[in-house]
């Protein structure tokens, strides 16, 4: 009987926990219509080096964040291990994040790769946020790294 009560407990607590951190995740990430990245495919940026629209018809929910992705292979590549594809800063330009701590849109078309992590960048007005973050990489992805967890936190 204890240790049943124990299990449960256990799972409560648990599933508490996810809740919790579904909920500050949908909330701090960057979702149009609850779709992260703008509906474009995370695991595309790193199979074909592109951008690339994904499906409506073809969703996975990872920690209350919807992705899209353009084929089912992708989905099942994604589904192996989602942290490895999410974008970081929960999809918010990583230049503002690191230059001013703010969250800033994107154009899903800017990225860059980076330890096998998916930057995301502003690209507008003549204001391509790459360019920027490529002149001091290293001090701005500290600096975003720091602001992204008050956000997250």
């Amino acid at each position: 009987m204890k240790k049943s009560f124990i299990i449960l407990f256990v799972a409560l607590i648990t599933s508490a926990t996810f809740a919790q951190t579904a909920a500050k995740r949908a909330t701090a990430f960057n979702l149009e219509n609850k779709v992260a990245i703008q509906g474009y495919d995370p695991v595309a940026y790193f199979t074909q080096k592109k951008a690339v629209k994904g499906k409506s018809s073809i969703t996975s929910t990872y920690e209350g964040v919807v992705y899209q992705f353009s084929t089912q292979a992708n989905k099942d590549t994604f589904l192996k291990n989602p942290s490895r594809y999410e974008p970081q800063y929960g999809g918010w330009c990583a230049y503002a994040m690191g230059s001013s701590g703010e969250k800033v849109e994107i154009d899903p078309s800017t990225f860059k790769i980076i330890d096998d992590k998916l930057y995301l960048f502003y690209n507008a007005f003549f204001n391509n946020t790459l360019k920027s973050w490529n002149k001091d990489e290293v001090n701005l992805k500290k600096k975003a790294d720091a602001s992204w967890k008050k956000f997250i936190n």
